[in-house]
């Protein structure tokens, strides 16, 4: 199987796998399975761990703030947008093209809906359509074409309304900076060669929220459920590394981009080519039909669009969000590569991908 799926989930780093396996100790083995909540020694060890993995995500983001553990970015953007609007009640806005977990939150709310451009860029903010007092929903990198919104702006212009900013940071993290003004940003680890199952929400200082749930003290008081030290180790591990080989990983990814774009001119591309995160490959090709596509192609994973609504049978709401018809959205594919996609894969899958395509009569 040729992986070209990264936007949905990145294949586990080793040095998270290494991470993890102290915390998964049993008896025989070891004390690594002990609640970081008891005070007795092994529990503090692992409540130590914990705090570790902590600072290792934080070191991705800014300062000033305080990294909450969740289940992952789902319940992070959940956490910040429900209680966020608790807290700040002067209204909700977001993006047309957010994630679902972000979306469903701002239709529940009844948010106003910001519109994107042909290319899946935000349009500048129009303080009309910012609340006062309330709370904006802006992602960093789109998680279906790849494009890079305007983070900074769309928190200079909250702020300028007294409201907050949220920043889904799930596909740039740890792949690209993460611009200063969010007031909360939410991350995954499964997307950064982490476990999946564990997540954070950074808040910054001075921001208060009420827990989403109750029944313990766990994570400040703020996050109630016994935290898993082997997931967030991993998280942390996967966080160093990424740290560490940020400017390595990021030519690797302008090396495939440049070879997929080379290798396939015929194809159009949705969204902006920049401001882009280049492991990000969205086209569309005339008379394609993508499910079929994906069946004849089947020794490479990739998609059609986000994996959350994969198996919905409906097209694309960033396409459509975009103007892009439904036609063209069934005929369109989403690419994802990194830092263990060789450039070999990379040919390989695109070749298998092109030979499927004429296989619908698509040269």
């Amino acid at each position: 199987m040729i992986y070209l799926d990264y936007q949905a989930t990145t294949p586990l780093a080793p040095e998270a796998r290494d991470a993890m396996l102290r915390w998964l100790d049993g008896p025989g083995e070891g004390d690594g399975f002990a609640n970081p909540s008891s005070t007795h020694k092994a529990g503090r060890a692992a409540a130590a761990a914990v705090e570790v993995a902590r600072d290792q995500v934080a070191a991705l983001l800014p300062g000033g703030g305080r990294v909450f553990f969740t289940s992952g970015a789902t319940e992070a953007l959940n956490w910040a947008l429900l209680r966020g609007a608790e807290a700040m009640p002067g209204g909700v806005a977001g993006l047309s093209i957010e994630h679902a977990a972000s979306l469903q939150c701002l239709e529940r709310l009844d948010a106003a809906i910001l519109p994107v451009d042909g290319a899946g860029l935000a349009l500048p903010p129009d303080a009309a359509l910012i609340p006062e007092n309330g709370i904006v929903a802006t992602m960093l990198v789109n998680n279906e074409v790849g494009t890079i919104q305007p983070v900074a702006d769309f928190a200079a212009a909250a702020h300028a309304k007294n409201s907050l900013l949220l920043c889904d940071a799930v596909q740039g993290f740890g792949r690209i900076a993460i611009p200063e003004g969010p007031d909360l940003i939410a991350v995954s680890a499964h997307k950064i060669h982490g476990p999946k199952g564990v997540g954070a929400l950074w808040v910054r200082d001075g921001v208060e929220l009420e827990p989403l749930m109750f029944g313990g003290a766990q994570e400040q008081g703020m996050r109630s459920g016994t935290v898993s030290p082997a997931l967030c180790a991993g998280f942390g591990a996967a966080a160093a590394v990424a740290a560490e080989r940020l400017d390595k990983d990021a030519s690797h990814v302008e090396r495939l981009w440049s070879l997929a774009r080379d290798m396939l001119p015929e194809w159009t591309i949705n969204g902006a080519e920049s401001p882009r995160y280049h492991g990000n490959l969205n086209i569309r090709r005339e008379g394609v039909n993508g499910l079929r596509l994906m069946s004849d192609a089947r020794d490479v994973a990739f998609s059609l669009g986000s994996a959350c609504g994969s198996g919905s049978g409906k097209v694309s709401h960033v396409l459509r969000a975009m103007g892009v018809s439904e036609a063209d959205a069934r005929a369109s594919l989403r690419l994802g590569w990194g830092r263990y996609t060789s450039e070999q894969e990379l040919r390989d899958g695109l070749n298998a991908i092109k030979d499927a395509a004429r296989l619908q009569g698509v040269n």
